[in-house]
């Protein structure tokens, strides 16, 4: 992929209605009130004290913060060095061996990984809430992937000693990791599983519908059945993501859309009806 012309326009873990003397450089981008309701789908807003400084937040269930307690929560973000990475920058590199982690609190990243050959692929896509870098961590081997930020990313760096000393204390958080490296298996098995029971415009839909779940916005003056990714991918990115060759991906994105589908524009793409692709994905 031009990997490093990638970019996202989904930016969880916002800040909302936030007074600070904080350097602006370390605070999240503001909400127009319009813009944070739109944010909130399937996210609770959620208030941690920084620094003396409360921010409110809303991040995905799904991700590690989601799953935490408010107080353990509290504990987890001042824990480790907060950091501000420019859009394209690397966070992690792949072969490195260095053991910390990284705790996502705003922006988005996306994970990549290179074979011997060169050949470069988009592993998985990471926001606000997330954990990176756990598996080198936890495993004491070097990184398995790199990390790119898509667009401005604040992080804490946590080295692996006080994360494992923060999970044996809070073990709410320990459930949290766990729940989060089983639906991250879980996605992986079912990418195999598609390999061979689909044929390769299916497993393209299977894809967007789980992008679409995920990273989804209702389009400006449709109902929500209409969703716009928020996640910006060209078509070599999708065809990591559902193992398909470029031209086959080409070949069955253009076919969705003459299906009415999905719709395509530069770097975007537009699910027409949520439902429907939900069906013929034949996602149970």
């Amino acid at each position: 992929m031009s990997e490093f012309e990638f970019t996202c326009s989904i930016n969880t873990g916002r800040l909302r209605g936030v007074t600070s003397h904080m350097p602006a450089a370390h605070l999240p981008s503001r909400v127009p009130s319009a813009a944070w309701a739109g944010q909130l789908k399937g996210r609770d807003a959620r208030s941690v004290k920084q620094a003396g400084v409360w921010m409110t937040y809303a991040w995905p269930h799904s991700t590690f913060l989601g799953r935490l307690r408010s107080s353990t929560l509290d504990d987890l973000m001042n824990l480790g060095t907060p950091m501000v990475y420019p859009a394209h920058r690397q966070l992690l590199q792949q072969g490195d061996d260095s053991r910390h982690v990284l705790l996502l609190t705003r922006g988005v990243a996306k994970v990549v990984a290179s074979s011997e050959s060169g050949y470069e692929m988009l592993l998985a896509i990471r926001v606000a809430g997330d954990l990176v870098g756990e598996m080198a961590a936890f495993e004491d081997q070097p990184r398995s992937g790199t990390v790119i930020a898509c667009s401005e990313v604040t992080a804490r760096i946590i080295q692996v000693n006080a994360l494992e000393g923060f999970l044996t204390d809070h073990p709410d958080a320990m459930r949290g990791m766990l729940a989060m490296l089983s639906a991250r298996l879980r996605w992986a098995n079912r990418r195999r599983i598609d390999f061979r029971a689909y044929d390769s415009r299916t497993r393209l839909a299977r894809v967007l519908v789980k992008l679409s779940q995920a990273y989804g916005s209702p389009a400006p003056g449709s109902d929500a059945g209409r969703q716009v990714l928020d996640v910006t991918l060209n078509q070599a990115e999708l065809a990591s993501l559902a193992g398909l060759a470029l031209p086959t991906t080409e070949k069955a994105l253009a076919s969705l859309s003459r299906l009415g589908l999905v719709e395509r524009s530069y770097r975007r793409i537009t699910v027409c009806d949520a439902q429907k692709l939900l069906v013929f994905a034949q996602s149970l």
